[in-house]
Formats: C-alpha cells, sequence, structure tokens
C-alpha cells in the first residue's frame, strides 16, 4: 500500500467536495425550474473522479458518460461557463448547446455523452493520437456497468489490448441500470470479460478515494511505461439521486404518501381486471415492483457516501475538513448567486 501525504487527503476532500456543493445547487436549480430536462448527477461518484483525475497530467484525455460535471469541473472547467451551460446560455462551455451530456472541451481534451458506451471508442481514439504522437500521455474512459453490455465498449477493449493502447477504462459500477438490476441482466463477471482480451482488471471500493488513489497510483505509471498497454477498473459506488434527479424509485421513498397513493389504485386495478395474465403472474410483477423499490434505498445511505466516508475514517483532519467546508460553501454559493443575479438582469433589460 502506497502512503498518502496529509496534503493530498485534504486536496482530494477539497475537490470531492466543491464537486459535491456545485451538483447540490444545480439540484436546487433543477428543482426551481431554471434547468430544464433529464438531469443526470456525478453524486456518489466523486472518491472515483477524483481518485482518478488527480494522477492526470496535461496533454492526457478525458471521455466520460452523461454524469459529465464531476470530471470537467476537476480537470479544471471553468465552473461559471459549466454552470451556464446547464442554464442553457450562450456563454455556457458549449454555447448551451450540450446541456449536462455532449460537453466538449478542446483544450483540455475532454469530452462526454448521453450514448452509453461511447466513451471507450473516444478514449482509444485519443491514446492511439498519443501513440503516433509518441507522448507518455494516457486516455480514460469513465463508464457505467451497463454499457459494459454495448458492443462499442467490447470493441474499444479488444482494439485497446490488441494495439496496446494506454487506455485506463474506469467503469463506475452501482448495479442499477436505471430502474433495473444490473446483476438480472449481466452475464458473468465482467473481470473476467476484460481478462479475457487479456488487459490485466481490477476491483475497487469506489466509495473509498485513497484506495481509488492507490489503484490509479500504480497503474497510470505503468501505462505511461515503455510497454503502454490498457488496463481495466471496477469501482463500486451508489448513486444517492439514483439515475437521474426525480428518480421513481427514490421517490417512494423520499414522499412515501405521496407516490403509494398515486399508484395503489392504478396497480390493485391492474391485478384485479378480468383480462390479461393469469392472477399469480399479475401478483407477481407487483411483488417485483415493490422489492425493487425496497432495494433501492439502499441508494439513500450514507454509508457509501464517499465524502462522508473519508471524514470518518480521516477524524484527526476533522478541523481542516471544516475549513474546507466553510470556504467551499461560500465559493459555490457566490458563484451561483453572481450567474443568478447576472441572468436576471439580461432578461430585466
Amino acid at each position: 500500500m502506497i502512503l498518502m501525504r496529509e496534503n493530498t487527503i485534504l486536496e482530494l476532500y477539497e475537490t470531492m467536495l466543491r464537486s459535491r456543493c456545485l451538483e447540490e445547487a444545480i439540484t436546487r436549480l433543477w428543482e426551481e425550474g431554471y434547468i430544464f430536462g433529464e438531469m443526470h448527477l456525478g453524486i456518489g461518484e466523486e472518491a472515483i473522479i477524483a481518485g482518478v483525475l488527480s494522477h492526470i497530467i496535461p496533454g492526457d484525455a478525458i471521455a466520460t458518460d452523461h454524469r459529465s460535471t464531476p470530471p470537467f469541473l476537476m480537470r479544471g472547467v471553468d465552473p461559471e461557463v459549466l454552470l451556464l451551460e446547464l442554464l442553457g446560455h450562450q456563454k455556457g462551455l458549449c454555447l448551451g448547446m450540450g446541456g449536462h451530456m455532449h460537453l466538449f472541451n478542446q483544450e483540455l481534451l475532454l469530452t462526454s455523452s448521453g450514448i452509453v458506451g461511447s466513451s471507450g471508442p473516444s478514449a482509444v481514439g485519443f491514446a492511439l493520437a498519443a501513440k503516433y504522437r509518441k507522448t507518455n500521455n494516457i486516455a480514460v474512459a469513465f463508464f457505467g456497468e451497463g454499457a459494459m453490455n454495448q458492443g462499442m465498449l467490447l470493441e474499444s477493449l479488444n482494439l485497446a489490448a490488441s494495439m496496446n493502447l494506454p487506455v485506463l477504462f474506469v467503469c463506475k459500477d452501482n448495479n442499477w441500470a436505471i430502474t433495473t438490476q444490473s446483476n438480472e441482466v449481466t452475464g458473468g463477471v465482467l473481470l473476467d470479460r476484460v481478462r479475457g482480451f487479456g488487459i490485466e482488471a481490477r476491483e475497487i471500493d469506489g466509495s473509498d478515494v485513497k484506495a481509488v488513489w492507490q489503484a490509479t497510483k500504480t497503474a497510470i505509471p505503468r501505462m505511461r511505461g515503455g510497454k503502454k498497454s490498457p488496463y481495466f477498473i471496477q469501482a463500486h459506488c451508489t448513486h444517492k439521486e439514483g439515475h437521474f434527479l426525480g428518480d421513481p424509485l427514490l421517490r417512494f421513498h423520499r414522499a412515501p404518501k405521496k407516490e403509494f397513493g398515486a399508484v395503489t389504485g392504478p396497480l390493485t386495478k391492474s391485478v384485479l381486471h378480468y383480462k390479461g395474465g393469469r392472477i399469480d403472474k399479475r401478483i407477481g410483477s407487483v411483488a417485483k415492483v415493490l422489492s425493487l423499490i425496497a432495494k433501492s434505498r439502499m441508494q439513500l445511505s450514507d454509508s457509501k457516501d464517499p465524502i462522508k466516508r473519508l471524514e470518518k475514517d480521516q477524524k484527526e483532519l476533522g478541523k481542516q475538513f471544516s475549513q474546507i467546508q466553510l470556504a467551499i460553501q461560500s465559493e459555490v454559493d457566490a458563484l451561483v448567486t453572481g450567474v443568478m443575479n447576472t441572468l436576471k438582469q439580461e432578461v430585466a433589460q
């Protein structure tokens, strides 16, 4: 195990907390109607993103999925242009036309897409360019475990292995594919799939930023070495807001009276309707839905919250953590206030 310096732990904490506070502010703006459409947050993934990107150097490329706010922020994109992008403003990162899922920054070699699995081909392309340019740079692909069932990602693993490309494949595994548990629709063991391509792979706890930092501290320097080759990390995590804001399963836990009241009648009617499948099949379907709702509650638990976990594991740094919290919250509050005041002035004019 590689020992971490206190400054490194504090830097990782600050990085994660800044992302968390910004996304909590985004949540409020979405709930107030300032941000439209679906909103996929990276709350719960902060340790994975921060731990990996702490070892990234200029010239490295990052391809991410539809949860792009944390990696773009942690890589150095101005939070103001990120926020303006989500608000659909022409001064946003992509002129207000990318939203939160389709972002791009040429200078920092950052790209994201809402197409599941597409970070694989993008990262392979970045890595191939680095190989031809004979640099020590690598490419990172962030994706969820559901993407492992997409052909383009499997093709990316194959190309990276056969061409010895320096791609770090990072699977953020929360075992949920929207409202379906991933283990019910995925065959075999993901690490076995990857190793079948001849790619070295390991499994870690993605809620432990120190574990992520140590894993990538070992893997990335080797990828930059003489024999450039891909590497795969399966990092388990939890999405604190479910698949997206307003996740239908989590709503049952946050407002049970309202949600169950709305579906009890239709469910009862469907079970008792004179047409349709056998009664036992109908009851079984309702039982499965209720089971999914019960299992989804684990996403609300703080046990897998990477920020709270670090605070618990490093209690001796409590004072420093508190100071960072005050500074970051003040920073984000000022950012949001400034952006919203500017937008209101523009509307008034």
